[in-house]
């Protein structure tokens, strides 16, 4: 396997830069440094069985793509491969001249829309779950079956734990029956005296619905039950989602979005504004710049400024305002892809020439 340091000591580099928050001029006294580049796979390896399409370090702080996979990205537009392909001048730190053959304009098309604004948009709908646990939040015992569970009552129900209360009865000493072509209703029976061994509503431990029980014919209906299934699987799942993303959040990251009292990732948020100011240009213009010249207005967003509902509002005019534009764009719907085929082969005989 190729290493980090095998792509410098064996003259396998095309491109490395930095990437990241630095690039796009965003960056913080805490923000880390990212490092991308583009290698050219030793020939040997390229033409046998061990491709190799991506080299990086443990924490993915510095990520080197192989030519055919860095090519691959481009023409599907890709935001961070195209980034990687405009790389401001003063974060490339290696560029060989073969590089500069892979021209921008060979790869912007009205793919954009989708990669970049259609990326934004997934995080914006990620927003909008954070916003959602965050407001939402769910006791770690979780709720079970009989709080899904209501009698008929007078001329309406009430719940089952406070009719069981009333009643001076134990769900255990409770038998409930299917009544025909009446969805999740149920007759309910009682027996104190447990002479007709119901089997109970549920058994928590080892069952996650309502059971059913023999009952004989010299039983009386006590109510009618109604178990309300539907509400209780979903909250079930909201359940599970929310403890997975309490488990799986990053702290700091957390912290710092329940510090500024707005309830949404606000770094997260504005890579998702600078994504459509992006896509935005690129329909407009045919031209990618990643240093963002509206710096700070973005790290106003970033700080927390803005109330969530304000930034969602602007973010969906921006998307209809894409939309327009993508609609007048003169970019190609697709890259040539014979042409960057041509440009790929080119790169790879010259570099195979040349070391190899």
């Amino acid at each position: 396997m190729l290493t980090i340091k095998d792509l410098k000591t064996q003259k396998l580099l095309l491109f490395e830069g930095i990437s990241g928050s630095r690039a796009y001029g965003l960056s913080l006294p805490s923000s880390d440094t990212d490092i991308k580049g583009v290698f050219v796979l030793p020939q040997h390896s390229f033409y046998g069985l061990d491709y190799i399409p991506q080299v990086n370090d443990a924490k993915n702080d510095e990520v080197y793509y192989e030519l055919g996979r860095f090519v691959e990205l481009l023409y599907k537009n890709n935001p961070n491969i195209l980034e990687l392909l405009n790389t401001p001048k003063d974060c490339i730190l290696y560029e060989h001249p073969l590089f500069k053959k892979l021209k921008p304009a060979l790869f912007l098309s009205k793919q954009c829309k989708d990669t970049f604004a259609g990326y934004a948009m997934s995080q914006i709908n990620k927003a909008r779950g954070l916003n959602k646990k965050i407001m939402n939040p769910m006791d770690k015992e979780r709720k079970s079956v009989l709080d899904f569970c209501y009698v008929q009552h007078a001329q309406g129900a009430i719940d089952l734990k406070a009719w069981l209360a009333k009643q001076n009865l134990v769900q255990e000493s409770c038998g409930l029956v299917n009544i025909p072509h009446m969805k999740d209703i149920y007759g309910l029976y009682c027996d104190n005296n447990q002479s007709y061994n119901f089997q109970g509503i549920t058994r928590p431990k080892t069952v996650d619905t309502i059971v059913l029980s023999s009952i004989p014919k010299e039983a009386k209906q006590v109510a009618i039950l109604y178990f309300n299934k539907d509400g209780y699987k979903k909250y079930c799942k909201d359940h599970k989602q929310y403890w997975d993303w309490v488990s799986k959040r990053n702290e700091s990251r957390y912290e710092n979005t329940i510090a500024h009292g707005k309830n949404y990732d606000a770094k997260n948020i504005m890579h998702t504004f600078r994504l459509l100011d992006m896509a935005e240009e690129i329909l407009s213009t045919g031209e990618i710049n990643v240093r963002r010249p509206n710096r700070a207005a973005l790290l106003e967003i970033r700080s927390g400024t803005f109330e969530y509902n304000t930034l969602m509002e602007r973010a969906e005019e921006k998307v209809a305002r894409i939309e327009k534009i993508y609609a007048t764009s003169t970019l190609a719907e697709v890259p040539n892809k014979i042409q960057v085929e041509q440009v790929l082969v080119d790169i790879r005989k010259a570099f195979y020439q040349m070391y190899f």
